[in-house]
C-alpha cells in the first residue's frame, strides 16, 4: 500500500452491498478529488467495506485498488459455513464499525456508494473541524441545503416520521441523522464506534448520541443531495430501525441507571417500607395512629375513584359523587382526591382494596420523591453519587415531608417537581423551546392532578429562587428570560385546554367554594430549630405545643440542620445557587411564620410578610406555614453541593502541595458535621393500631335488606371530619349505600365559603352535642318535625347506631326522636325509616 502503515490526513469509509453498478464511479470520484486536493489531503486511504455481497462488488473493489493503492477492500468474515450459501449480510452499522475500527486517518470520512451527497461537500465539513467541532454531519434538513432530486413522497413522509422519533428518543435538536455523509475526528470516531452495538440503520443515531454525551460537539452542515435510484433501504428497514431505536433506549436507561444508582433507590424504598411496616403487617386492617380521620377520607377517596373509571363512568363523573353528602354531594376536582393516582392504580384498589391503594401511594411515594431528587441533583448539581444520594434523602424524608406522611399524601408523593425544575431549567437554556414548553404543560397538567397546592407552594419557592438569582447574575437571568416565558407561554397553552373542564368543574360546579375559611396557622419560629416528634431526636409533647397537629408539623428542622445550612451558605458563597438557595430558605421560612411574627419568650409580635399575600387569590386557602415546606429542597440541595465539594477534597492532586492534610481535617470536619445535622432527624416508623372493626350489619350485607336501593343509611352521629369512620364503612360494602355528611371540603350557604365537612342540620347538631354532654334533651313536636324533615331531606333508608362511649343516651334520644325502639340487628342498632317516621 503506498501510505504505508502510519496515519493519514483522512480516511474515507464507503459500506457496499450489492454495489458492483455503482461503485466505479463513486471510488473514481473519490479518488479524483483527494488527488487534487493534496494541501488538505497528502496521505489518504479510502476503505470499501463489502457487507456480504452475492454480486462482484468485492472484484470490483480489487480491481480499483490494482490501479489505485490507496483504496482498499475490508470483506466481513462469514459467519455460516461456505456450503450455507452466499455470505450473510451484516447491516450498515456492522460495516461501518469495521471501517472505522480500521482507519488510520486523524479524520474519517463516512459516505454511502451511491455518493447521494458530492464528495465536493467535504470542504465545508473540514471546516467545520477547523473551527473546533468533533464531527460535522451533513444534512438534508438545514434550511440551507439543495435536494437536486427529491425522493418519492411516501419514502419522503416515512423520512421525516423517523426523523421527529429519533429527535424525541435519542436526538433532540438534530435535524437529519440519516444523511449518509459525516466527518469525524478519527481518534474520536473509533473510541465512539469502537462501543458501539448496533449493526443496522440506526448506526448513526448511536454514534451521534455517544457524541453527545461526551460533549463532544458536532455541526449539522447544510449539503448538496440528490436522490439515487436503487436505494437499499427496505420497506421493513423502517421497523427495524424503530427497533434499534428502541434497544438504544433500553441500553441508555440501563446505563443512566447503574448498579450504584438502583442501590440508592432501592435505600429509599426500604427506608419507605421501613417507616410503614405496620401498615404493611396487615394492609387494610391496620391503621395510622396519628393521621386522625385521614386515612378513612383517603381511601374511600381511592374507592369512590376505582368505582367509577371501572364502572364506565365518563370523563366528567369522576369529579363528583353522591356518596358522601347526600344528596349534595362532593366535588371531587374541589377536593384532594388526587386524581393522578387514583385513575391509574383503580385497578389495585378494585383486586386489593383501598387500604393497599394508600399504603401503595405512601410508600412508593415517598421513595419515588427520593429517587426523583437523586435523578436532578445528579443531572444538574452534583458529581459524587453520595452527595445527591444525601440531598435527594432530605428533599423526601425531611421532618415536614415525614409529618405530611401520615396523613395527606397530595404534600408527600411529589415525584412530579424535580421534573418540573428540571423543564424549567432546560427551558432557561432555551435549547429546544417548543419540545421543552409542551412538556412542562404535560407535566404540570399532571401535577394538578396530584396536588394543586403544593404545585403553588413550589411555584412560590421557584419564583424566590428567580428572585434571589437574578439578583446575583442579572445577565444571565436577561438571558433566560426570553426563552422561558415564550416556553411557559407554549405550556400555558398545552394546560389550558386541557384543565379548562377539570378546573371550571373545581370553582363553578356542583359544590363547588371559593376558599376555605381556617384561622390563624403560622410557625412558631422556636418549631424552626425544635425537633418533629417523629424525628430520632424529637419529643412528641414539644412538637405538639408548636403545631396544630401532628400531621401538620411543617418546620422542625432541627438548630444543627440550620446552623449546617447557614454554614454552607458562607462557605459556599461564591456560587450564585447557593446564595440563591439561602434566600429561598429564609424566604419561604419567614413566610410560613404568618400575618404575625411572636418573638419568642419576649412578648413582642412583629408584622409579618405572609399578609400581603394572605387575602390574594388562591393565596387565601392556603395553610401559611405550610409555606416552609418550599424551603425543603432548598435545603437539600446546599446539602448535596456541601457534600459534593467535601467529597471532591477527597480526590487525590495533581501536584503535593502540602495543602492535603489541610483537605483531610476539612473533610473529616464537614462529614462530622452533617451526620450531627441528619442523624437526629431521622424519621421513625410511624405508629399504627388496629382498626375499629366494621359491624356485621355493614361486613355482611345485611344492610341491603333494611336500606333500600336509592335510600341512604344515617349513621349515629353523622360522619364529620373529627369522625369520620362510616366511610370505611361504605367502603367496605362496596360503596352499595351513600351517606349524609362526611368528611370533604365544601361550601356553606349562598356565599360559598369553604368549610371542612357538611352544613349542620338540625338534627347532626342534635346528635352532635348528645354524644359531647351525654345529656338527653327535652324531645318535642317542633324536635321530631325537625328531625322527620332532615331525614325526607337524605332520602334516609335506615338510622344505625354502633356501640360507642355515650351510646345509651344517644339511643334513647333515638328513640323519643323517631317514636319507637330500635332493632339490635349484626352488632347496632338499627331504625328503619324510609317508610315515614
Amino acid at each position: 500500500m503506498g501510505t504505508g502503515t502510519g496515519t493519514v490526513d483522512l480516511t474515507v469509509v464507503v459500506p457496499a452491498y450489492n454495489e458492483e453498478h455503482r461503485l466505479p464511479g463513486t471510488l473514481d470520484a473519490i479518488c479524483r478529488y483527494l488527488r487534487s486536493s493534496p494541501g488538505r489531503h497528502a496521505e489518504w486511504e479510502l476503505i470499501v467495506v463489502d457487507d456480504g455481497s452475492s454480486d462482484a462488488t468485492a472484484a470490483v473493489v480489487r480491481d480499483a485498488a490494482a490501479a489505485e493503492p490507496h483504496i482498499r477492500l475490508l470483506a466481513p468474515p462469514p459467519t455460516s459455513p461456505p456450503s450455507a450459501g452466499s455470505p450473510r449480510n451484516h447491516g450498515k452499522g456492522h460495516a461501518l464499525r469495521l471501517g472505522v475500527l480500521a482507519s488510520r486517518g486523524r479524520r474519517v470520512l463516512l459516505t454511502d456508494a451511491d455518493l447521494a451527497t458530492p464528495i465536493e461537500e467535504l470542504a465545508a465539513l473540514h471546516d467545520r473541524l477547523d473551527a473546533g467541532f468533533a464531527a460535522a454531519i451533513g444534512s438534508r434538513a438545514h434550511p440551507d441545503a439543495l435536494i437536486e432530486v427529491d425522493q418519492h413522497p411516501l419514502r419522503r413522509l416515512a423520512g421525516r416520521a423517523g426523523n421527529r422519533v429519533i429527535r424525541a428518543v435519542a436526538l433532540p435538536g438534530v435535524g437529519d441523522t440519516q444523511c449518509g455523509f459525516k466527518l469525524f475526528d478519527g481518534d474520536r470516531a473509533r473510541a465512539a464506534f469502537g462501543r458501539s452495538r448496533l449493526d443496522g440503520w440506526g448506526i448513526d443515531v448511536e454514534i451521534l448520541r455517544a457524541f453527545r454525551r461526551a460533549d463532544w460537539p458536532v455541526a449539522e452542515v447544510p449539503v448538496r443531495w440528490a436522490h439515487q435510484e436503487g436505494s437499499k433501504i427496505r420497506p421493513l428497514d423502517y421497523g427495524r430501525v424503530l427497533l434499534e431505536l428502541a434497544r438504544l433506549w433500553r441500553r441508555g436507561v440501563r446505563e443512566r441507571l447503574s448498579a450504584g444508582d438502583l442501590a440508592v433507590v432501592l435505600g429509599y424504598l426500604l427506608l419507605s417500607v421501613l417507616l410503614y411496616k405496620g401498615l404493611w403487617a396487615d394492609v387494610g386492617h391496620r391503621y395510622l395512629v396519628d393521621s386522625g380521620q385521614d386515612q378513612n377520607q383517603w381511601e374511600w377517596f381511592f374507592a369512590v375513584t376505582a368505582d367509577k373509571v371501572l364502572g364506565g363512568s365518563g370523563p366528567g363523573d369522576v369529579f363528583f359523587t353522591e356518596l358522601q353528602n347526600t344528596p349534595l354531594g362532593v366535588n371531587l376536582m374541589a377536593n384532594t382526591a388526587m386524581l393522578g393516582l387514583g385513575v391509574p392504580l383503580a385497578p389495585v384498589t378494585a383486586l386489593f382494596g383501598p387500604g393497599a391503594t394508600w399504603a401503595l401511594v405512601l410508600t412508593c411515594g415517598l421513595a419515588g420523591t427520593a429517587g426523583a431528587w437523586y435523578w436532578l441533583l445528579r443531572k444538574r448539581f452534583v458529581r459524587a453519587r453520595r452527595a445527591a444520594a444525601l440531598g435527594g434523602a432530605l428533599c423526601a424524608f425531611a421532618p415536614p415531608m415525614i409529618s405530611h406522611a401520615t396523613a395527606h399524601p397530595n404534600f408527600a408523593v411529589l415525584f412530579m417537581m424535580p421534573l418540573i425544575i428540571d423543564r424549567l431549567l432546560r427551558l432557561c437554556e432555551g435549547a429546544r423551546v417548543g419540545r421543552d414548553g409542551v412538556v412542562l404543560g404535560l407535566f404540570l397538567t399532571y401535577q394538578v392532578f396530584l396536588g394543586e397546592e403544593a404545585l403553588l407552594l413550589a411555584a412560590v419557592g421557584l419564583v424566590l429562587f428567580a428572585v434571589g438569582y437574578a439578583a446575583v447574575r442579572p445577565a444571565e437571568a436577561r438571558t433566560a428570560v426570553r426563552p422561558l416565558a415564550r416556553g411557559l407561554g407554549l405550556a400555558a397553552a398545552v394546560c389550558v385546554p386541557l384543565l379548562a373542564y377539570p378546573l371550571l368543574w373545581q370553582f363553578f360546579g356542583a359544590q363547588s367554594y371559593h376558599s376555605v375559611l381556617h384561622g390563624p396557622v403560622g410557625n412558631s419560629p422556636r418549631a424552626f430549630w425544635e425537633f418533629a416528634g417523629r424525628s430520632l431526636a424529637g419529643d412528641e409533647s414539644t412538637a405538639d405545643a408548636l403545631a396544630v397537629n401532628r400531621t401538620e408539623q411543617n418546620a422542625f428542622f432541627g438548630w444543627p440542620l440550620l446552623a449546617l445550612s447557614a454554614a454552607v451558605v458562607v462557605w459556599l458563597w461564591r456560587d450564585p445557587r447557593v446564595r440563591a438557595l439561602g434566600w429561598v430558605a429564609f424566604a419561604a421560612s419567614v413566610l410560613s411564620l404568618g400575618r404575625t411574627i411572636p418573638v419568642p419568650w419576649t412578648g413582642i409580635v412583629l408584622p409579618g410578610p405572609w399578609r400581603a399575600l394572605a387575602d390574594q387569590p388562591l393565596f387565601e386557602s392556603v395553610i401559611e406555614s405550610r409555606v416552609a415546606m418550599a424551603a425543603v429542597p432548598a435545603l437539600g440541595i446546599l446539602l448535596a453541593l456541601a457534600c459534593d465539594r467535601l467529597c471532591a477534597l477527597g480526590e487525590p492532586r495533581a501536584f503535593a502541595d502540602g495543602g492535603a492534610g489541610v483537605d483531610r481535617a476539612l473533610r473529616i470536619a464537614g462529614w462530622a458535621a452533617v451526620a450531627a445535622a441528619l442523624l437526629p432527624l431521622a424519621p421513625t416508623p410511624y405508629t399504627t393500631a388496629d382498626r375499629v372493626p366494621v359491624p356485621s350489619f355493614i361486613a355482611d350485607g345485611t344492610w341491603k335488606a333494611h336500606v333500600p336501593k336509592g335510600r341512604s343509611l344515617v349513621p349515629v352521629p353523622l360522619p364529620s371530619p373529627g369522625d369520620a369512620e362510616a366511610l370505611h364503612w361504605q367502603t367496605a360494602a362496596g360503596l352499595g349505600f351513600p351517606l349524609p355528611g362526611g368528611y370533604f371540603n365544601g361550601p356553606d350557604g349562598p356565599g360559598r365559603r369553604g368549610i371542612y365537612g357538611p352544613r349542620h342540620r338540625y338534627t347532626s347538631a342534635l346528635l352532635d352535642e348528645v354524644r359531647r354532654t351525654g345529656r338527653i334533651p327535652h324531645i318535642g313536636q317542633k324536635q321530631r318535625h325537625a328531625v322527620r324533615a332532615d331525614l325526607d331531606f337524605w332520602r334516609a333508608g335506615a338510622v344505625v347506631l354502633a356501640p360507642q362511649p355515650g351510646d345509651e343516651a344517644l339511643r334513647v334520644t333515638l328513640e323519643r326522636l323517631l317514636g319507637w325502639r330500635g332493632e339490635w340487628i349484626g352488632g347496632v342498632w338499627v331504625w328503619e325509616v324510609h317508610g315515614g317516621t
